[in-house]
């Protein structure tokens, strides 16, 4: 960090002036999020028909399960492959930030995750981290396919971040800006999908993948109120902070647990 990138020192007039400028637009801003969260609250929803199988602390369990009586559910889909010792870093960053789950559940709504990799892992690696959030395994099943959590063309047809292969070979992957390829296969993909109960019926209603997800990640809306932000190479004003390299995937993004502080 070097001085000469850092905020203007004002008066408290000066700054309460430039305050309420931001604040205009910071209101704009509101407005716009609950004009979108109604439009998701409207978007038409899908009947799960499909059985699936989940397997957690008290064994096999059904998608209706996972409700835990309550009508909503919210699900992390998080990366941990099958033949993974551990969790994704990034999506444990996700989950280092979930805390008590009290405010979801007296509005009627229950949090869980799900990963591929077999529940012993799950267990293992749920407990060396310190979390007591549901957490269960759809180890053996379509699920994760079904949910483009997990891409294999052999099995569910390709939709990377809502665009099929055919999409993709003109807008490009995220990874290399290129087609999808067969090498892709089994790739593993973050995401957060709600689901409604209605009597003993499920429905899917909403999934986002990619920086749908990233106010869930690296306390992102705490670090966006600060003057040096997320301290990501991309962040406007360049050169205030050096980038950590620990965007969602980034390069030196660790386990919670193998940070120094």
């Amino acid at each position: 960090m070097t001085t000469e990138n850092l905020p203007e020192v004002v008066s408290r007039e000066e700054w309460l002036a430039a305050r309420k400028e931001l604040l205009a637009k910071e209101k704009e801003l509101t407005r716009a999020r609950d004009r979108v969260n109604a439009g998701r609250r409207r978007l038409p929803m899908v009947r799960m028909d499909k059985p699936y199988a989940f397997e957690g602390p008290d064994g096999t369990v059904g998608l209706l399960d996972l409700f835990e009586g309550r009508p909503q559910l919210v699900m992390h889909h998080f990366m941990f492959g099958p033949e993974w010792d551990q969790g994704c870093p990034s999506c444990s960053s996700a989950a280092d930030g979930i805390g008590r789950l009290r405010q979801l559940h007296v509005r009627n709504t229950t949090l869980v995750a799900v990963s591929r990799a077999p529940y012993a892992k799950i267990a293992a690696f749920r407990e060396r981290m310190g979390w007591t959030f549901p957490w269960y395994s759809s180890y053996g099943s379509d699920f994760n396919y079904d949910f483009h959590a997990t891409l294999d063309d052999r099995v569910v047809p390709v939709l990377l971040h809502f665009r099929t292969e055919a999409e993709l070979a003109e807008a490009g992957t995220p990874w290399t800006g290129g087609p999808w390829t067969e090498s892709m296969r089994g790739e593993e993909l973050p995401g957060i999908s709600a689901f409604l109960r209605v009597g003993e019926e499920v429905f899917h209603t909403y999934s986002t993948y990619g920086r749908g997800i990233e106010e869930f990640h690296n306390g992102y809306r705490y670090l966006d109120l600060t003057a040096l932000g997320r301290q990501e190479a991309w962040e406007e004003p360049k050169g205030r902070a050096v980038p950590l390299g620990l965007q969602v995937g980034g390069p030196n993004m660790r386990l919670p647990d193998e940070y120094d502080t």
